[in-house]
């Protein structure tokens, strides 16, 4: 079954997280200059503008900073998953990420709630990082 909802736009300065989540290994971006590490992937630095920047591993853990719970259908690939929910998690390392919270029903998210990083291998060319409530 071929998938139907929007996919990401993979460029090359994007390439390493997603060849990163084909492995599933949660990866970011961090400055050599300043030490900065934010999300999504940039060409230069967004504290000092360096363009030293290399790619560190992530622990994979962090607390739901943000969401909100889609009731109404903007695109027609998403009619199945009404109402589904978007999250915006801050990982411990700092930088934040929009996502889809996975393996909690909607009700039960909660700001503040510690969640851990999980792999959606969709097909065999797209791996997609989705959090779920962390274990223990």
């Amino acid at each position: 079954m071929a998938y139907e909802k929007p996919r990401p736009r993979i460029d090359e300065v994007a390439q390493p997280y997603w060849d990163g989540a084909k492995q599933h290994k949660l990866v970011c971006q961090k400055c050599k200059e300043c030490g900065g590490m934010w999300f999504p992937p940039t060409s230069v630095c967004e504290n000092c503008l360096s363009p030293n920047l290399e790619w560190v591993p992530m622990s994979g853990k962090g607390k739901v900073w943000s969401f909100i719970i889609m009731h109404q259908l903007y695109y027609p690939a998403f009619a199945s998953d009404i109402p589904y929910n978007i999250a915006v998690v801050k990982s411990q390392e700092g930088p934040k990420f929009v996502t889809n919270l996975v393996g909690v029903k909607n009700e039960d998210i909660k700001v503040d709630m510690p969640v851990e990083v999980t792999f959606d291998d969709v097909d065999d060319n797209l791996t997609l990082t989705k959090w779920k409530p962390a274990a223990g």
